[in-house]
């Protein structure tokens, strides 16, 4: 056997195929999301992803260029793990193949038979699949016990995770890997909702977890070029003549498990994303939700400024002046004006880094230079201001900017809320919820609000639907979005101490800014701040 080549990256990988598959013509290789997971050298990677979309086959790739090289170069042993020995075959092979197109010297394949013990204590034999490199490392495929990898060390790849037997044994003993320098790779369709490998994911995405996630749904396998790869593999096999008849046949060969086995899914996974049980365990009483509502024509009010300002000073004021002054204030507010409610959510941290709710304001049919009176006034005067998040969509742009232009980007950020800014906000909020880190205030409307959190394509988003409030109009989970932008908000970095808010100057009860103001404008003493 010939002495080890380096580690090759995966450009090189790509171009050494294509020109073992017939020159540098040929198209590439691997397909985007395979080219992500092969270059992917975190220590923890997890592939949720849909069938047939080439996962298997790339990893054993990655594994080549992992087992060929010296120790030197950074090669180490490969240790496969599926569910069959169908697949294991089918694993080792493409290994063989990709060993060839790698020009990597390797012995064939073989099978060679080894002892375990069963959890009788009992003696049995189990076939694995071995190919051995020049290199002096090796794949090795085994069988699905846990104990199987125990004592072994080098790269591990779980195949098809969600239906092995004992997953959490098999992922206790392959973090052993770790230690002297190896990497664990988890990949596979989703097998319903509160299967092990699904909590894995959403335990990543809620940030418990530091490992790398990949997903890939069979829509996103053919935007990278799946069904082009197809046609040149089958040819005149492939009777339908375009992508959008074959994804529709695929479709309705899966029928009701189409979600799950294409889109990842998984199965009883839609609906509501924030159970009702997480948000009554974090209500707490006495935090206190201000409520202003007005007709539609009383923005035509002349003295509908003065009226804001009594209504700041009787309901607003008190409410932020008995907050400790000693605790960090962040906020998240989610802007409404007709249709939807304008809702801003207040919390202070406590011990232990949990936040609790100080207050929160719902207006209805509010017009916007009161929205941006009673805004300004809560960030003037909350103890410690951090940070606040504003939805800057549709009404709230104008507003957000404004609020950006007075307290500056350390304290104020305009979010365009879109899916991708969902699904990675709204886990680890929920984690919050779920360890009880968020305490928030009662009522059925903050649960209704919560409801509307539903999960679209594998990941959270607001639903469509509407809920009668207390006040017997409709809402549509206003407090949920102000929420989640509040949480964000308190994992942001503090401001800097040097930064200072514009007026009002001096104390925040002091009528200096009311003075100011021409005298038909100003609020009578007994509203005054």
């Amino acid at each position: 056997m010939t002495k080890a080549a380096p580690v090759a990256t995966p450009e090189e990988a790509a171009a050494a195929v294509r020109e073992a598959l017939g020159g540098k013509s040929a198209p590439a290789v691997l397909l985007s999301h395979q080219k992500e997971w092969v270059s992917d050298q975190a220590d923890v990677a997890l592939w949720e992803k849909s069938r047939r979309i080439g996962a298997s086959w790339c990893d054993a790739s990655e594994s080549v260029l992992t087992a060929s090289p010296s120790a030197k170069a950074g090669g180490m042993d490969v240790l496969y793990i599926g569910y069959s020995e169908d697949m294991t075959r089918e694993y080792i092979d493409d290994c063989a193949m990709w060993s060839r197109a790698f020009n990597r010297a390797a012995d064939a394949m073989r099978e060679v038979m080894f002892d375990d013990t069963d959890d009788k204590g009992q003696i049995r034999q189990i076939k694995a699949f071995r190919i051995d490199y020049a290199s002096g490392f090796k794949i090795l495929a085994l069988s699905s016990r846990p104990r199987s990898i125990r004592g072994k060390q080098g790269k591990v790849t779980i195949d098809e995770a969600a239906f092995h037997d004992d997953l959490p044994g098999l992922i206790k003993a392959a973090m052993a890997m770790l230690i002297w320098g190896g990497r664990v790779r988890i990949l596979s369709s989703h097998n319903g909702e509160d299967n092990y490998f699904n909590l894995l994911i959403k335990d990543c995405r809620a940030g418990k977890l530091p490992y790398s996630i990949h997903s890939t749904t069979i829509t996103q396998a053919l935007d990278a070029g799946l069904y082009e790869r197809l046609k040149l593999i089958l040819g005149e096999r492939l009777k339908q003549n375009t992508r959008g008849e074959w994804e529709a046949w695929i479709r309705a060969l899966y029928g009701e498990d189409a979600a799950e086995e294409l889109d990842c899914i998984p199965r009883q996974g839609a609906g509501c994303y924030i159970p009702r049980t997480i948000v009554e365990r974090c209500q707490r009483d006495a935090i206190p939700v201000l409520r202003l509502r007005k007709p539609l024509e009383w923005m035509l009010n002349a003295d509908r400024l003065k009226e804001a300002r009594t209504w700041i000073a009787d309901v607003l004021a008190p409410a932020i002046h008995n907050l400790p002054s000693d605790r960090r204030t962040a906020l998240g507010l989610d802007i409404g004006r007709t249709g939807d409610l304008w809702y801003l959510s207040a919390a202070q941290g406590q011990r232990g880094g949990r936040w609790r709710e100080s207050f929160n304001v719902e207006l209805r049919g509010i017009p916007f230079d009161v929205q941006r009176e009673i805004l300004f006034f809560a960030l003037d005067n909350v103890p410690l201001f951090h940070h606040i998040k504003i939805d800057a969509r549709g009404n709230g742009q104008q507003i957000a900017e404004e609020a950006l232009q007075k307290y500056g980007p350390a304290r104020v950020e305009c979010v365009m809320a879109s899916p991708m800014w969902y699904g990675a906000n709204f886990p680890p909020y929920k984690a919050a919820l779920e360890d009880q880190s968020y305490e928030l205030a009662r009522g059925e409307d903050v649960i209704a609000d919560h409801r509307r959190v539903v999960l679209k394509n594998g990941y959270p988003a607001m639903d469509d639907g509407r809920d009668k409030g207390s006040d017997g109009e409709y809402r549509h989970g206003d407090g949920a979005v102000a929420r989640v932008m509040l949480w964000a908000a308190t994992r942001c970095e503090s401001a800097p101490i040097e930064y200072t808010s514009a007026p009002p100057k001096g104390s925040r009860w002091e009528r200096q800014e009311d003075e100011a103001r021409p005298p038909h404008e100003r609020v009578t003493a007994q509203g005054a701040w």
